[in-house]
């Protein structure tokens, strides 16, 4: 049909995870007639099988931890047993409250739910498998998202868990082996491990968290360890054998590790397969994510993508700014470009991890002159506790212009405080600004106010 024909909704949205709910929603209190289609939950990865969940195991996992500390404050507790399947089913109560929520404000908004896999037949029309009616539309929006994949195939790769099924484990495994060293593999890693799991990880990189600055890497790397999990890099699975309910992992080296559970967690592929994108032209950009331009629009103009299937930042908060500037866009006659520069993340390992802007690496490659500010200390809880955690606190500095252009965090509290500190760098804070600050004390974040001396220096200067 053609764009100036009569269609039966302004927009239809094909997901509805954090990005196409939001987009959904807004557009339809700017007006819009809105049809969302979502074939399993409403509320996508992050609330059904991914951020929320995630963070209530994590929640979880940390107990065990707060046990052990509580003796060195006086407290006598009985020794503690953990049960999966209640906290499972606790969890699974409260994603349910958050589906509903999810479902109730696109409602009041206006938007119409269908739940059906939608397929786009040509630029404004997209057909519901579920009934067979073909929905008529003068703007179509992907947001489908991503979806875990296995990396190579390997034998045996369909007795591997994804992320995915370990929301839904009848039992917590004893032993498990995952594969994997970004987010998803390095959080579960840690989850187990609090739960009691003896846990392996293997990782074919030189070290866990690619992309992630180098100290902090090595510093949460060293932290796993010292709690028991096994970090094994520069190897990969090879091969999974099933034994009745156990599994071997062979690695790389020929070992064998023997496991209740093995989990792939070696990354996620945008979700652009069979949703009819290839027969309307829709192109996809080298990394495998939809090609869209500032505004989200794809190769073909009234079709629109956002969150993880355009593989950008692939973040809840992103897909969720993405999803408002298209409604803007497009219903609201407010064009919004999305800022992807300075966005802070937080990595809910144990220790957690907070960071916002340039690595040291980073920044020694794009500015002249670098001053790095580091402290490395053991908290003021540990000294009672007897933890031999120690926190990471590091702040990258442009020398030319003093500006605070990276912060990474590593301990308790490291994901609140890198909320608040990715403000001051997105507003472009200065070293003396931050100097100039009044500490908080007795707190870890102090030390952020308190680095007064540069642990090292890169460039012109440095080397005269």
């Amino acid at each position: 049909m053609s764009a100036a024909a009569a269609s039966d909704v302004d927009l239809f949205v094909i997901g509805a995870g954090s990005g196409g709910v939001r987009a959904a929603r807004i557009a339809a209190l700017h007006g819009a007639r809105v049809m969302i289609a979502e074939e399993y939950r409403v509320g996508g990865t992050c609330v059904i099988r991914g951020c929320v969940p995630k963070k209530l195991l994590v929640y979880a996992s940390r107990f065990s931890h707060a046990f052990e500390d509580a003796a060195g404050f006086g407290w006598t507790v009985p020794q503690p047993s953990f049960d999966w399947p209640s906290l499972i089913a606790n969890k699974d109560k409260e994603i349910a409250r958050l589906e509903a929520a999810y479902r109730t404000n696109l409602e009041k908004a206006g938007a119409e739910i269908v739940k059906s896999r939608a397929v786009i037949e040509d630029p404004h029309t997209v057909r519901l498998l579920a009934t067979g009616a073909r929905i008529s539309a003068s703007h179509i929006l992907v947001a489908t998202g991503g979806w875990p994949h296995s990396g190579h195939d390997i034998p045996g790769v369909e007795h591997a868990i994804s992320s995915n099924e370990a929301f839904h484990l009848p039992a917590l495994p004893g032993e498990i082996v995952i594969q994997g060293g970004g987010y998803i593999a390095v959080e579960f890693a840690c989850i187990f491990a609090g739960l009691g799991s003896q846990v392996t990880l293997v990782y074919r990189g030189e070290n866990i968290l690619r992309g992630f600055d180098d100290d902090l890497r090595t510093h949460l790397r060293g932290e796993m360890e010292s709690r028991g999990i096994k970090v094994l890099c520069g190897h990969t699975v090879t091969a999974i054998a099933k034994h009745g309910e156990r599994y071997t992992a062979t690695l790389s080296d020929g070992r064998e590790i023997g496991a209740d559970r093995v989990m792939s967690a070696v990354g996620r592929r945008p979700n652009v397969f069979n949703f009819g994108l290839d027969t309307i032209g829709v192109k996809t950009a080298p990394h495998g994510g939809i090609a869209v331009d500032e505004y989200s629009r794809t190769s073909v103009p009234s079709v629109y993508a956002i969150g993880d299937v355009t593989n950008r930042i692939n973040l809840t908060p992103v897909a969720i700014r993405e999803g408002h500037a298209f409604a803007d866009t497009v219903f609201g006659g407010r064009p919004t470009v999305v800022d992807f520069t300075n966005v802070p993340t937080a990595v809910f390992s144990e220790p957690e991890i907070g960071t916002v802007g340039l690595t040291e690496f980073a920044a020694r490659e794009r500015l002249h002159r670098v001053d790095i500010y580091k402290s490395n200390f053991r908290p003021l809880k540990a000294t009672l506790s007897g933890s031999h955690s120690r926190m990471l606190m590091k702040l990258v500095v442009d020398a030319a212009t003093d500006r605070v252009v990276g912060i990474h965090i590593a301990g308790e509290g490291a994901g609140e405080m890198i909320q608040l500190l990715g403000i001051a760098v997105k507003m472009g804070a200065t070293k003396a600004d931050f100097d100039a600050t009044m500490a908080v004390h007795p707190t870890s974040a102090e030390e952020i106010v308190t680095m007064r001396q540069p642990t090292a220096r890169y460039g012109v200067e440095a080397a005269e």
